[in-house]
């Protein structure tokens, strides 16, 4: 019955594909990055809401990595949705709906490639490029990449640490018009005076996170090799070896089969053999976005069964202003005490809703229900703690308000627990943002945040200023905040004053410098400094 019910709401999820509207992309820029928000600079925000989500673009696929948290008239201050494959220059969409003109449609069959394509062609003559053209546009290319170098530093009086970290990335479309593409993400970081540890194991300072060149055979169907993250199951993580996949209309069906990386170090490891297979669903062309995937995949380790499991993902438009989300993993494989199971086990479980009821007002809800997964051959050591393994589950609820044009108001509250009652978490999140002050021309946000877990309850204020110093050319932030933390389990009681600020430099058209500074001032406690750097090539 389980089996069904997926089957179920992976069609279900993939019906009402055309309705009366469709969607035209804005295109923004990052200009800054701070440690907390994203700052997107668009030709206009006029049809930009505070709440709405912005894109970046993998392929032909939109992938949610921005909310916007406030805006001016040509700028959005976003909160990020993922962590890291965001810089500043990357170009981000905003999914803008205008309504589709009245137009008396008239059906035409056109031949490609041997195969019969139903066109809808308007009567004013408007029709779609010619195949020549269309070829010429998927071969064009299109080249961007970085190169950058941070150092880390914390300085206090019982000794200090200078950290080192070289990063390079690159991603290039169809290179000199031809059918490959490359995605390249690589770091290396080391700490001053600790270089025998690179020596002992380079693959702990050495991490390739993407290296991978893909070829595509036409413009439905593409084969990559090396490591990559597939977008279409990205909580999959890295996949070493060969993807392949297939445009069927608005399908795409995939095949991957290699290994996984390395659980210690993110090395390659030929041991941790896997392959599956999944069959995606995308549509763009409506008002009513969605994206749904079902796959199955089977993880092996020196040959045995490891793990073997079903993914599914949805995400899109339930109704006007009601975004869905949810993600989910079936286990079909177990091996305890050498008798091996085949049964259905939900381990991975997480769904968000989120509702604009006006331009001002929106709230969100989401629900995690997630488990450790049980690798039977990896962490053999750890079986017998592993089958105690419990639920995690969470709640999460927020709403935000615009009051006035350039004030927000956002509250969130999560709590989180498991089966046992043990590992409590309950946290409460407020913040007002205020895009413009008109005497200093910046901007300006303060947060609260009440946390309290089965160990510890702190209380955290904070208040941050930004400001352009000179249009596009320097930019920074000054910030101060407060935090008592209160553990349980004795009557100590931590006070930290922090206090910092950073600074963003653009010295050529592509080179950028970052300076950041921040001081941690504890009562009876010596003073902590950071104080770190980062120069930006892009090209």
């Amino acid at each position: 019955m389980r089996c069904l019910f997926i089957i179920f709401l992976f069609v279900s999820s993939s019906m009402s594909m055309f309705g009366q509207n469709v969607p035209n992309l804005e295109i923004g820029k990052v200009s800054f990055m701070s440690s907390q928000n994203v700052y997107v600079k668009f030709a206009s925000t006029k049809e930009i809401e505070i709440g709405d989500t912005l894109f970046s673009k993998k392929e032909s696929l939109l992938i949610p990595v921005l909310v916007v948290s406030n805006k001016s008239s040509s700028s959005c201050v976003c909160t990020p949705l993922i962590e890291g494959g965001i810089n500043v220059s990357d170009e981000i969409y905003f999914q803008k709906v205008i309504e589709e003109k009245k137009e008396n449609i008239i059906e035409k069959n056109r031949t490609i490639d041997g195969e019969t394509v139903q066109e809808d062609i308007a009567e004013n003559n408007i029709v779609a490029p010619e195949k020549e053209e269309e070829v010429e546009i998927f071969k064009k290319q299109k080249i961007k990449g970085r190169v950058s170098v941070s150092s880390y530093s914390n300085l206090s009086e019982s000794g200090e640490s200078h950290r080192m970290r070289y990063a390079f990335s690159f991603r290039g479309n169809n290179l000199k018009n031809s059918r490959f593409s490359t995605d390249n993400y690589i770091t290396f970081r080391h700490t001053i005076g600790e270089w025998d540890r690179v020596q002992e194991n380079l693959s702990d300072a050495l991490k390739i996170y993407s290296l991978a060149i893909k070829y595509d055979f036409d413009q439905t169907s593409s084969l990559t090799f090396g490591r990559k993250i597939n977008n279409r199951i990205s909580s999959m993580g890295a996949i070493d070896g060969l993807q392949y996949e297939k445009g069927l209309g608005q399908f795409k069906l995939g095949v991957i089969a290699g290994s996984r990386p390395d659980y210690s170090d993110y090395s390659v490891n030929f041991d941790l053999m896997q392959a599956g297979a999944y069959l995606s669903h995308v549509s763009n062309k409506t008002k009513k976005y969605r994206q749904s995937t079902l796959g199955f995949v089977e993880q092996r380790n020196s040959g045995n069964v490891d793990r073997r499991f079903v993914y599914f993902q949805h995400s899109g438009e339930i109704i006007n202003n009601l975004n869905f989300f949810t993600s989910f993993e079936f286990d079909l494989y177990e091996n305890i005490n050498n008798e091996v199971k085949n049964k259905l086990d939900l381990t991975n479980l997480y769904t968000s809703l989120r509702y604009r009821f006006s331009r001002k007002f929106r709230i969100s809800l989401s629900y995690d229900n997630r488990k450790n997964i049980i690798y039977y051959e990896s962490y053999k050591d750890f079986i017998d703690r592993l089958i105690e393994n419990e639920t995690r589950q969470g709640l999460r609820f927020g709403i935000n308000i615009r009051p006035m044009k350039y004030i927000t108001w956002g509250i969130n509250s999560s709590l989180r627990f498991q089966k046992n009652e043990g590992n409590i978490s309950r946290n409460l999140n407020s913040y007002v943002s205020i895009s413009r002050i008109p005497a200093i021309n910046a901007r300006a946000s303060i947060r609260v945040n009440f946390l309290e877990t089965g160990f510890l309850s702190s209380k955290i204020f904070g208040i941050r200023i930004s400001k352009d110093i000179i249009k596009n050319k320097v930019s920074g932030d000054v910030y101060f905040r407060r935090v008592a933390y209160d553990y349980k389990n004795s009557e100590q009681t931590v006070q930290q004053n922090i206090a910092g600020l950073n600074c963003s430099i653009r010295l050529l058209k592509k080179l950028s410098f970052y300076v950041y500074y921040e001081n941690t001032f504890k009562k009876q406690s010596p003073t902590l400094t950071r104080f770190n750097t980062k120069i930006i090539q892009r090209f």
